[in-house]
């Protein structure tokens, strides 16, 4: 196998097709039938690939969707599903749009754009697969030609997700046209191009083919990341613990029924990634809001009436901390816990040689972290109508200053620290390891060398004496 970075294959099991001249020279010497090993040519071109794999995921999300909705029809077909077959259909389409993060209007309502991030996943994965099926049925073997699958895919899934909103659209709710087309590019670019790189090698090879500075920044923001989600992901759970009793109450409430609880149940599923989002802006301190003039933060919360829905039940309510004392500080540790630990994996993966350039890679770092946070809460909220509910979640761009500050200050300090503490060991585990007749020899005094040094066999001899003896023979 082959790693070249841009132009050389990274898997030995998509080479090049062989050239025909060389079939034919085999054929003349009594060889039939394709070189083992070599897979042969695409039989159809790379953009006829790329849209039958984009109808293949497209078809398989809506029949999920169409699936779980029919269940909801048939269980309760009085209940916002639809009048009649079509009905579920167009709510089905709906439903796979809102998986693409698509809003919608509602008539008499207003805006719906507080989706379920956990639905994203469902499309996410077969466009992940449908890249690695690209990769495999177009015979790309070239780190370079991912691009051009994940194009390939991109653009016909696009067509697709707008004309399904343009067929959905209904007097009662309206998708955004202009959300269907950016979101799902987007979605099937990022997903089916992820997929399509994981069908040429695994990810530590493909990472290893990155360069060493991008590298260690983007492991390092990972690194924070994963502690921002693990830490939300405690927190939001901890907080459905201490309110499981209200928790039960809004079930039972509800009365669903023994199919409307397991469809209930996949709802709160599908929201649990906005909880964790929601439980890291907790953290870092700007918090969230659930109305109009509402905040949730570590420092107290302020809330309205909020919907019907259990996973509400757990949100923190009062206007001083929740928790024992020792709780908000650990909460407000968390993004500085983050930092710290990205600042190290950056400069554990990649030392630098200049002291005051590893804060700079830590800050960045940071930033990066900061940034994706700001992203992540920016899709995790949204309006729920234009009433009270015009403002639920937290605020992007607040979000993504706090983390970036918070967190790229304290990995710049890391990192500079950390870096000095590798190249401190470095050096004194080189002189350690240096044999003693390798060390270096203390200085000789003026006038004065050493006779063991042989500079290429040849030797000088200072004479202390040469200016005298020159004084003498003047007079």
């Amino acid at each position: 196998m082959v790693a070249r970075i841009g132009f050389v294959s990274v898997s030995s099991r998509a080479r090049p097709s062989p050239d025909p001249r060389d079939r034919e020279a085999a054929g003349s010497q009594g060889h039939s039938g394709p070189e083992p090993g070599l897979r042969p040519r695409p039989a159809r071109p790379l953009v006829i690939t790329g849209g039958i794999a984009a109808c293949a995921a497209a078809a398989s999300g809506l029949a999920v969707l169409t699936t779980l909705t029919a269940i909801g029809w048939i269980t309760a077909p009085h209940v916002g599903i639809g009048s009649g077959l079509s009905g579920a259909l167009r709510t089905a389409t709906l439903l796979w749009l809102v998986a693409h993060h698509v809003g919608f209007t509602v008539h008499g309502a207003g805006r719906i754009g507080m989706l379920p991030l956990g639905l994203v996943l469902i499309p996410g994965a077969l466009l992940a697969m449908a890249g690695r099926w690209v990769v495999h049925a177009g015979a790309v073997t070239r780190l370079r030609h991912v691009g051009y699958a994940a194009v390939a895919l991109a653009l016909p899934y696009t067509l697709l997700a707008g004309a399904l909103a343009v067929a959905s659209r209904t007097t009662q709710a309206a998708p955004s046209l202009v959300q269907a087309v950016i979101a799902s590019f987007l979605l099937a670019l990022v997903a089916g191009g992820l997929g399509a790189a994981r069908a040429l090698a695994p990810w530590s090879r493909l990472t290893g083919l990155m360069p060493a500075r991008p590298r260690s920044i983007v492991l390092g923001m990972l690194g924070s990341t994963a502690i921002l989600v693990a830490a939300g992901a405690v927190l939001a759970g901890g907080s459905l613990l201490a309110h499981l009793p209200e928790v039960r109450a809004a079930s039972d409430a509800l009365a669903p029924g023994l199919t409307g609880a397991a469809l209930l149940l996949l709802a709160q599923l599908a929201y649990v990634p906005n909880a964790i989002i929601w439980a890291v802006a907790y953290a870092l301190g700007p918090g969230f809001a659930f109305g109009a003039g509402t905040i949730v933060a570590p420092t107290g919360s302020a809330l309205g009436a909020v919907p019907a829905f259990p996973m509400l039940a757990a949100l923190p309510s009062g206007a001083r901390a929740a928790g024992p004392g020792l709780v908000p500080i650990a909460v407000l540790a968390v993004p500085y816990l983050a930092g710290v630990f990205g600042g190290i994996v950056t400069v554990r993966i990649t030392p630098t040689p200049t002291i005051e350039a590893a804060p700079l890679w830590g800050f960045v770092t940071g930033a990066a972290t900061g940034v994706l946070a700001g992203l992540a809460a920016a899709f995790s909220g949204g309006p729920l109508g234009d009433g009270r509910l015009a403002e639920v979640g937290p605020s992007g761009w607040q979000v993504g200053l706090v983390a970036v500050l918070e967190i790229g200050v304290t990995a710049a300090l890391t990192a500079g620290a950390a870096n000095w503490m590798i190249l401190r060991r470095s050096a004194r585990r080189t002189t350690a390891d240096r044999p003693a007749s390798e060390a270096s020899p203390a200085p000789a005094p003026a006038g004065v060398v050493d006779e063991n040094d042989d500079a290429g066999g040849h030797r000088i001899y200072v004479n202390p004496w040469a200016a005298y003896e020159t004084e003498d023979q003047d007079w």
